[in-house]
């Protein structure tokens, strides 16, 4: 079961590298107004999506503690995230605030799931 955990880590931690790389290539067309959400990041927050899901029910099955206030502070932040990137894919340009809130938010996840013990 550790091994399977582990796999499902490692696809979170993907996940979470496609939805911030993504973010942190634009950094520059986001000060320009010319910042968009590609394909990249969606995928990204999707793999998050389901990878945490499953990584919960693995530890739960696996009689691991589970913080369960911690994950629904980061399963509503990816939420967020995902309604976001979702609704304004297909746009040519997003909102500065709209396209900084989701690197914000994103960062904000990370650093729950590192710092909150």
């Amino acid at each position: 079961m550790d091994v399977l955990i582990n796999v499902f880590v490692a696809l979170h931690v993907i996940g979470i590298a496609a939805l911030l790389g993504g973010f942190l290539t634009q950094m520059k067309a986001m000060g320009e107004g010319t910042a968009r959400f590609g394909p990249a990041m969606l995928h990204g927050a999707l793999t998050m999506l389901v990878t945490g899901v499953a990584l919960v029910g693995l530890n739960q099955a696996d009689d691991q503690a589970v913080n369960n206030v911690k994950i629904g502070v980061k399963l509503a932040i990816l939420v967020v995230v995902l309604g976001l990137v979702y609704v304004k894919r297909d746009e040519e340009r997003v909102d500065k605030a709209v396209f900084g809130a989701v690197g914000g938010l994103t960062a904000a996840n990370v650093f729950i799931a590192t710092l909150w013990t």
